[in-house]
């Protein structure tokens, strides 16, 4: 692997949480490289540890011990601040429950991030229009979430993940609030979104949503089951 291609690199990352007298070993030693380009869905059952690493790859929590480098940087003892910065600027969020603003339309919702980020109004308003209208939103940009469908919903959330252009899009169980033929669509647009080189880490507890990414690394117990090449993969074309 060319090192300057590795979008992520996580060496060793452990993470305890005490509960009461107890502590709980989360994470026990978790080592992944991921390329640019590339997707890759994170798999395990409940407690194997995979929503912990979800949250120290989007720089939502801090490991206990081990080294986690961001596009070459170390992220893993950074501020709150500085991790902040780190997620408006490098990542782009994809949740279940869309986390939509409510009283905001879509176009206001995926401007959000720009506001943080410090762009001028103006220039929010065309790059949001920009990215709404890729994902098939131009007739539904001044909708609220409450007139939107879960699909619609999921796509502005979509939108929003990508305004930044980051270096990677984490979904966390894109698909786990939508029926299935809504979820085909979302996979669709994920899969559309990465042909156009972006990289795409998809956790998620559903086999057959887990075909569609290139890589399955699964957990267990805190460690690295497997990591996988998908020799299956679900096509995303029409």
């Amino acid at each position: 692997m060319e090192e300057n291609n590795t979008v992520i690199n996580i060496q060793n990352i452990k993470k305890y949480y005490v509960v009461g007298t107890e502590t709980v070993k989360a994470l026990r030693g978790i080592n992944i490289t991921i390329e640019r380009g590339e997707f890759v869905a994170i798999m395990g059952p409940s407690g194997s540890g995979k929503s912990t690493l979800m949250n120290i790859i989007g720089c939502l929590d801090t490991p206990t011990s081990g080294k986690y480098m961001l596009n070459h940087k170390d992220v893993s003892r950074l501020t709150d601040n500085d991790l902040a910065e780190i997620r408006n600027k490098e990542i782009g969020f994809v949740f279940q429950t869309f986390n939509l603003m409510p009283r905001y339309s879509s176009l206001e919702n995926v401007m959000l991030p720009l506001i943080y980020a410090g762009i001028k109004k103006s220039d929010r308003k065309i790059r949001a229009e920009k990215v709404l209208a890729s994902v098939g939103l131009d007739d539904r940009m001044n909708h609220k979430p409450n007139e939107l469908s879960g699909g619609q919903r999921q796509r502005v959330a979509v939108a929003r993940a990508m305004i930044n252009n980051p270096s990677i899009i984490l979904a966390d169980e894109p698909t786990g609030n939508l029926d299935s033929k809504t979820s085909l669509e979302i996979m669709r647009l994920l899969g559309e979104i990465h042909s156009r080189g972006n990289t795409i880490i998809l956790v998620t507890h559903e086999e057959d949503i887990a075909l569609y990414a290139h890589r399955i690394i699964r957990l267990r117990d805190g460690l690295t089951e497997s990591d996988m090449k998908n020799d299956q993969i679900k096509s995303t074309s029409l």
